[in-house]
């Protein structure tokens, strides 16, 4: 499910949502449909011994069709 986040162009308020089938979003303050939709930095794993893979392991299947070992 796509979640993002805006900012109300009204009031400055910052919040994200989860949006479905293109629905309508509004500023949950003011209800205010004036929203700017931000740019998410994606989350980095807090430390190296992670169980996040960084990489295809070679010892697993392949992951799917954008799979290095396809």
């Amino acid at each position: 499910m796509p979640l993002y986040e805006y900012t109300c162009r009204d009031c400055e308020h910052t919040f994200e949502t989860l949006v479905l089938n293109g629905e309508a979003v509004e500023c949950p303050e003011c209800h205010s449909e004036d929203l700017e939709r931000l740019w998410s930095v994606p989350a980095k794993p807090r430390a190296e011994d992670s169980s996040l893979p960084m990489s295809c392991d070679p010892k697993l299947p392949p992951c799917g069709p954008g799979c290095c070992r396809l």
